[in-house]
């Protein structure tokens, strides 16, 4: 029975110490590889590439920049460098230290701009191997806390005073703060028209003022508008200018010279009418005085024989004769009265024609215009008118003649410049 008993924990034992050894001996077997199945291949990190590089900054004034930039490799054999860098921006050329202090001198003195994204260039490069490089870049923005308000500077003053037909033009420049402006509206206080409109900075308002721009029921001498000129940023803030245009009446030139020549070829005309007219009467009245002068004649040689008959002769029938002869002289008179009347009113009416002409002509030449653009047009004018005017009143109870149609206004004019005529119709003085 004790033999037994230790046979089967001897057997116990040695079962045990069998199964322990042959797990042991299929440990230490290698396991066989699988042929077919493929084999990932072992990566190296051989690509020089920055490994802390960040796209983008924002930095404000007076501020400072301390950046270490890395690379995935010793660093001891590479160079770093920027490119196109604003002013202040630095980096160390064998540490990749990138370093920047924003003074506010810089954005005062205008090298540096608020809210304007600056990209800088940068690269990194081995001493040994110069294809092995890098170049990339990032963004830097700059901003500030304080607002410097943008102003708008027209180039005129707040009050202008223009004439219908001038123009005005002006600059609309802006004093740029911490936010530039982005549009310009305008607007007016009446509705005008022929304008071109500001609409950003160091634009041009230019504006045309028509010639009926001052209505002529207006019961205003001169006319006012006022431009009111707004401006925007991009946050809405606002500046207005406002500037004052007082329009006063101007001269069409074009049209008042067209006027002009319309009154002036008027009173041409009527010279040419009065010189006709002259014409008639004064032909008129030199026949008239031929005839007198032929009965004055005949009447006085008759009284003179009869004088000399009635003194000389012997015969007493001669003697009678003439002694009646000079009865029949005296007897001329009332039929020359009859016949050739004098025209004293016909006379006085050629000598009336006669001066106005002259003086129409001379009215003529003393309102001639100096150019196109005379400043006297309007008063030039008014007195042709008013002259022409004043003949016609003047002249409408004259004895007027009939015209001939076959008397030309050369003949009319070389009979009124004849020295012989001008003689006779010269005043005299005493």
């Amino acid at each position: 029975m004790g033999y037994q008993k230790y046979s089967f924990a001897f057997f116990l034992i040695f079962s045990l110490m069998m199964q322990t050894r042959g797990f042991a001996q299929q440990q230490e077997t290698p396991p066989v590889a699988d042929t077919n199945k493929p084999v990932a291949p072992l990566y190296v990190d051989t690509a020089l590439r920055i490994v802390n590089l960040n796209p983008y900054f924002t930095l404000h004034v007076d501020s400072s920049l301390n950046y270490d930039l890395h690379v995935n490799k010793d660093t001891a054999t590479y160079f770093w460098y920027l490119r196109n860098s604003p002013v202040g921006v630095k980096i160390d050329k064998n540490t990749g230290l990138l370093s920047f202090k924003a003074e506010k001198a810089f954005f005062k003195s205008g090298r540096l701009k608020y809210d304007q994204e600056y990209r800088i260039q940068l690269g990194v490069q081995n001493l040994l191997n110069p294809k092995e490089k890098v170049d990339t870049g990032f963004i830097i923005v700059f901003y500030s806390t304080e607002i410097i308000a943008s102003r708008l500077k027209p180039t005129v003053n707040s009050t202008l005073f223009v004439e219908e037909g001038d123009s005005i033009q002006f600059k609309v420049q802006c004093e740029s703060g911490s936010f530039p402006f982005e549009q310009i509206t305008l607007t007016t206080s009446v509705p005008i028209s022929a304008y071109v409109s500001p609409t950003a900075c160091n634009d041009w308002f230019r504006w045309w003022i028509p010639f009926d721009f001052i209505k002529d029921g207006d019961t205003t001498k001169q006319k006012n508008v006022v431009l009111q000129m707004i401006a925007a940023d991009k946050f809405f803030n606002r500046d207005t200018v406002k500037i004052s245009v007082w329009v006063r009446p101007g001269i069409n030139y074009p049209q008042k010279y067209a006027e002009h020549k319309r009154v002036s070829d008027d009173v041409l005309k009527y010279v040419v009418d009065l010189k006709l007219t002259f014409y008639t009467l004064s032909k008129a009245i030199k026949s008239n005085k031929s005839t007198r002068t032929t009965f004055d004649i005949t009447s006085s040689t008759t009284a003179l024989a009869g004088t000399v008959l009635s003194t000389t002769s012997d015969n007493q029938s001669t003697e009678n004769f003439g002694k009646v002869l000079p009865s029949i002289g005296l007897t001329l008179v009332p039929v020359k009265e009859a016949v050739a009347p004098n025209k004293i009113r016909e006379q006085n009416t050629a000598s009336q024609v006669r001066a106005m002409a002259k003086k129409m002509e001379y009215l003529v030449g003393d309102n001639a215009l100096v150019g196109d653009r005379d400043p006297d047009i309007l008063a030039k004018t008014k007195k042709l008118q008013d002259e022409l005017r004043q003949a016609r009143v003047q002249l409408i109870d004259l004895d007027m003649v009939e015209l001939d149609e076959k008397i030309t206004p050369e003949q009319a004019e070389k009979y009124f410049r004849d020295p012989k005529v001008n003689k006779r119709y010269k005043a005299k003085i005493r």
